[in-house]
């Protein structure tokens, strides 16, 4: 009798599972370019080159949640970047799903908060481009502390489900993420960024209040106004009046 899988999947989607590997988007970037289909997942255990945005290292310890799911959206190079919100939106709802008593907070561009720090974050990188500027695929990156955070010093505090308070699963928390990015994946490719983009900003951290952005060779400060249509940060309050932000580092306060 064949086992059962350990996580249900949406229809027509494969789960790779390794118990250790250098990175999990390295290794479905590689299959994507082979020609693997959307929604591929490689689940791993353990990381040993994790990385975030910037080349940063990504810390794992313990029995946390790393992750790469891939999308093929057929859409431009601007467009691919929701899926960061996306894939944001998606593990927020998970989470809760399957922890009811945690509430989870989207932090620009990339992150997920709980009241004690950042918990997750998440990493695109894409597979190449065809028919000029369309964008082939998109590999998405992400890793959930669980039971174990990275200690000493961090670019922003972190945390754990553990020091949430919630008591789940990596089975669970990743089916719960599956099945709704897969929902939100549709509802994007149907109806675009706005159902998304009010999604979001309804679990934003720090929307309507002081923000500082570190930017490429300097540092704005202003009031974090609304997301515009297409994702970046509306910052206001400036000498010259509202920034768009496409990429930056957002601090509170």
């Amino acid at each position: 009798m064949n086992e059962m899988p350990i996580v249900a999947l949406p229809s027509g989607w494969a789960l790779v599972r390794l118990s250790s590997t250098g990175s999990t988007n390295a290794d479905l970037r590689a299959m994507a370019i082979a020609g693997a289909p959307e929604g591929t997942v490689v689940w791993a255990d353990e990381q040993t080159a994790g990385r975030g945005r910037q080349e940063r290292e990504w810390k794992s310890g313990g029995v946390n949640l790393l992750f790469s799911v891939l999308a093929r959206p057929d859409c431009d190079l601007a467009a691919a970047g929701q899926l960061s919100f996306l894939s944001a939106v998606a593990m927020a709802e998970a989470v809760e799903r399957v922890a009811p008593a945690v509430r989870l907070e989207c932090k620009w561009p990339n992150d997920l908060l709980g009241r004690h720090g950042k918990l997750c974050g998440i990493l695109l990188e894409g597979c190449g481009i065809r028919d000029g500027d369309r964008i082939d695929g998109v590999v998405v990156g992400i890793g959930l502390n669980m039971d174990w955070k990275p200690e000493g010093e961090t670019l922003y505090p972190a945390s754990s489900l553990k020091r949430e308070g919630a008591d789940t699963t990596r089975e669970a928390v990743l089916e719960a993420f599956l099945d709704r990015f897969s929902a939100w994946l549709e509802l994007w490719r149907a109806e675009g960024f706005a159902p998304l983009r009010q999604a979001w900003l309804g679990r934003a951290r720090g929307l309507g209040g002081p923000v500082t952005v570190r930017l490429p060779g300097e540092t704005v400060q202003g009031t974090f106004e609304t997301l515009d249509a297409d994702g970046a940060l509306v910052l206001s309050g400036l000498p010259e009046g509202r920034r768009l932000i496409h990429a930056g580092d957002v601090f509170f306060g």
